[in-house]
């Protein structure tokens, strides 16, 4: 099948230039994620994964992956890692190196489905987005996502270009990735059901020898029996415990559908500038991304002078709207996020070939098109790494230098024998790592009260019931409660990490109210001793 990568195209660069061009963004994207993932220290969420994964076996490893929101493949992988090694760089080096290769893949794939050009211009963006930098150095199941998921669309594309035998091989290699996506991330249950739907749609617009037609279904049925499995294993589990209607009540509230409050349309469109704002970390370059990603869908569909068949590029652009549709369609039946927050990018893998396709193919009339083009891209990347505004929760790399994070710990290696830490359940999961050594009992499951458990010669007195950290209300409450289970302690001593508030002066005005001299080490690590004579007047 002939294909836009296989025909000339003019302002294109020579081959060794292209290949020089391509080694420097692909090395200085690695870098800059080895450096990122060098500098900063574990956000909660790595670990907590960290401390699920650091079992003595591989049996209570995946006891512990069934009490997250995620499929086990990530969390039973990092158990072998972590037996190798503990530090911050090693633990996300595995991670760093997925999120890096997710980017070449994703060029090969897109330099056979349209030109090089565009191939070209999406890879930048892959590597220098800074979404996928940040998720690329962290210890998270979404750099193997978007790897599988980028293999699997490779091996699709390899299947729909091969002849019968080597497309029969191509399919199961593509199958094994989506499989491996699917016991990673829930998110690939959509970018299942996209490239379902895309294979359906190459079936019936090329006759299929009966060999591939018959390995094709095999592979749904496949994928299929993975869905089943994990929905009886973990799935129905969770929704059981009511995990999910939490989540989507509190972080996640603004990425489902309210239904009463939102109108559908409105909720559509807030949902889809946020995420497009996420993937970029700047909200002007978030908008021009999806104006160029509308730009692609409308000429692959209604106008496109490519000399390829109109049912390829038909194809082609349900492909890359399809699991924006599916996500949106599931955010308005309350069953998963969508707009500006990680759990929805999985959408990466679609929206950036489609800005790409849409910048390459802006009328722009020139002899150095191609040339203007890059560099309005390179100053577009620029501005978002250098001046970030990202969505949702988010640590600035400054905040994440590990120098703060020691200087927090040897602050509080240097309280007196005994003494009582007073910390959120995403506090709790920095302290194991970095000041228990992973000696606290910390459960699988939220609990509904409150939990004290042994930290070398001290205590850490913490509740796992929401993984948003402390209900601002209730703190009062809380820190009553600890001074009524620690009768005989002179000081307790609050401690958080992570995500602490978007309202950070507004929290410490409160703790000062309460008697606390709160101490910051950077606007994301905390310690605020509360002392004894205070005791009494917190009120209940």
């Amino acid at each position: 099948m002939a294909t836009a990568a296989s025909t000339p195209e003019q302002n294109t660069p020579s081959h060794a230039a292209a290949s020089w061009l391509y080694f420097l963004l692909f090395a200085a994207g690695l870098f800059l994620r080895l450096r990122l993932a060098w500098l900063t220290f574990l956000n909660p969420d790595e670990a907590l994964h960290y401390f699920l994964a650091y079992k003595p076996s591989l049996k209570l490893a995946y006891e512990a992956s069934l009490s997250t929101a995620h499929p086990p493949l990530m969390i039973l992988f990092l158990h072998y890692w972590s037996l190798l090694g503990r530090s911050e760089f090693f633990l996300r080096f595995p991670f760093v190196i997925a999120g890096t290769l997710f980017c070449w893949v994703m060029f090969l794939w897109i330099r056979r489905v349209t030109s090089g050009t565009a191939a070209c211009f999406a890879l930048a963006m892959f590597l220098f987005a800074p979404s996928l930098i940040s998720l690329s150095a962290e210890i998270r199941q979404y750099s193997f996502l978007l790897l599988f998921c980028a293999c699997c669309l490779y091996g699709l594309e390899r299947t729909l270009q091969n002849d019968a035998q080597n497309s029969v091989r191509w399919i199961f290699l593509s199958a094994a990735a989506l499989y491996l996506a699917l016991l990673t991330h829930y998110s690939a249950m959509i970018f299942a059901a996209a490239v379902g739907l895309y294979g359906l749609l190459s079936l019936f617009h090329k006759k299929w020898p009966a060999r591939l037609t018959s390995a094709w279904i095999l592979v749904q049925a496949g994928a299929l029996a993975i869905c089943a499995f994990l929905y009886e294993s973990q799935i129905s589990k969770l929704r059981e415990s009511g995990m999910p209607s939490e989540i989507a009540a509190t972080w996640l509230r603004s990425s489902i559908f309210q239904h009463g409050g939102d109108h559908f349309a409105t909720f559509a469109w807030s949902a889809t500038s946020r995420l497009f704002r996420y993937f970029f970390s700047h909200g002007t370059i978030g908008v021009m991304g999806f104006l160029l990603f509308v730009l692609a869908i409308v000429g692959l569909i209604w106008h496109d002078e490519n000399p390829e068949p109109k049912s390829r590029k038909s194809d082609l652009a349900m492909l890359l709207l399809a699991p924006f549709l599916i996500t949106l369609a599931l955010a308005g039946a309350d069953i998963y996020p969508y707009g500006g927050t990680r759990h929805d990018v999985l959408l990466i893998v679609f929206a950036i070939p489609a800005i790409a396709i849409g910048l390459d193919r802006l009328p722009w009339h020139g002899s150095k098109t191609t040339l203007v083009k890059g560099l309005l891209l390179a100053s577009a990347m620029l501005i978002c790494n250098f001046f970030p505004s990202p969505s949702g929760p988010y640590i600035r790399p400054h905040d994440q230098r590990r120098e703060l994070m020691l200087q927090a710990i040897s602050a509080v290696r240097s309280l007196p024998p005994d003494s009582v830490l007073l910390s959120d359940a995403q506090g709790s999961m920095v302290l194991n790592y970095y000041f228990c050594e992973d000696g606290m009992d910390l459960p699988f499951t939220p609990e509904r009260r409150s939990l004290k458990l042994h930290c070398g010669n001290y205590y850490v007195v913490t509740s796992m019931a929401a993984q948003t950290g402390f209900d601002r209300d209730r703190f009062p409450g809380s820190l009553t409660s600890a001074w009524q289970e620690n009768p005989k302690a002179t000081t307790i001593y609050l401690f958080q990490s992570g995500w602490i508030d978007d309202k950070e002066e507004a929290w410490l005005t409160e703790l000062r109210g309460l008697g606390g001299n709160p101490r910051n080490f950077g606007p994301n690590i905390l310690l605020c001793p509360f002392a004894a004579k205070i005791r009494r007047s917190t009120p209940d």
